[in-house]
């Protein structure tokens, strides 16, 4: 099974002034989040603003991030849609660019059924050979993947694991205990990364990892090596910053963030907008106390 490390980082789409993909702000995005510590980038996932990207240009993303990040870490892409027949074209294009999984979202704004969903999932998965992870985040859209359905999923040799966004904690242990051993649940809340290892979760799939990558490795790192104590001690420390970055809709404040580290990703695509000015003076003095008490 491809093991994609405990700290994935859902990766920002960078953009110039003109609201274009930039490729030279991708490469340095790419030094430095391999440089903190990411395991893996999942790209074109909501932080990467899927539903602005045209086809072409997620292609264009994919084989871009595949190239530059030459083998240094894993690369997962980001297929699904709320259509089957379109998910099941993106992810074979992803796997003819070399990505080493894809990520599958629930999907959005049609509400199917739980066998609705096994359904799409199952015939998606039956068109690649590559390891799936499935998106459960029912906050954007208005679908709950159920423990019963993961379950039936699981089952299903070339789906590994969940992100698992829907801050129920509890869905978390259930899904462990009943899943075939080897079954990855990935935290999809920064704030939830300890909690989901602690009651036997694999990893997170991060947007704070952006900026605290560093932090976050070595939370996992002290956990994974039993200090446990001393990973709560840093989980508490990052918890600020894991809260503060969704003040507005994710990834305004992250990408406004990046800059104040001196990393220009560029703006959001409508209908998304920047950070306004209080929202910016909030970030940037929580970054200043974060630095002060680390």
């Amino acid at each position: 099974m491809t093991d994609f490390g405990q700290l994935l980082t859902a990766m920002v789409t960078p953009f110039n002034d003109r609201l274009e993909i930039d490729y030279d702000k991708i490469t340095d995005l790419i030094e430095h989040l391999i440089k903190t510590g990411t395991d893996t980038l999942v790209i074109g996932g909501t932080t990467g603003e899927p539903s602005t990207l045209s086809k072409a240009e997620k292609k264009s993303l994919f084989k871009f991030v595949v190239e530059e990040v030459r083998g240094r870490c894993k690369v997962i892409a980001g297929t699904g849609t709320n259509d089957t027949k379109s998910s099941i074209e993106m992810t074979r294009e992803a796997e003819e660019m070399g990505v080493d999984g894809i990520l599958l979202v629930v999907p959005y704004y049609n509400k199917p059924s739980q066998e609705g969903l096994y359904q799409h999932f199952k015939t998606i998965s039956d068109s690649t050979n590559l390891p799936i992870i499935l998106y459960n985040i029912p906050g954007r859209t208005a679908a709950n993947l159920s423990v019963d359905t993961i379950l039936r999923l699981s089952k299903i040799d070339n789906i590994i694991g969940v992100k698992e966004a829907s801050g129920d904690l509890s869905k978390v242990a259930f899904i462990l205990e009943k899943t075939p051993s080897g079954f990855r649940i990935y935290s999809g809340d920064d704030s939830l990364a300890l909690p989901v290892l602690s009651v036997g979760g694999h990893g997170v799939i991060s947007v704070a990892s952006h900026v605290i990558g560093s932090e976050m490795k070595m939370m996992i790192t002290s956990f994974l090596a039993g200090k446990v104590k001393e990973a709560a001690d840093i989980h508490r420390k990052l918890l600020p910053i894991f809260e503060g970055l969704f003040i507005t809709t994710n990834p305004s404040p992250v990408k406004f963030a990046l800059q104040t580290k001196g990393i220009h990703v560029g703006s959001v695509r409508l209908p998304l907008v920047p950070v306004t000015d209080s929202e910016a003076v909030f970030i940037t003095d929580l970054f200043e106390e974060f630095y002060r008490r680390f």
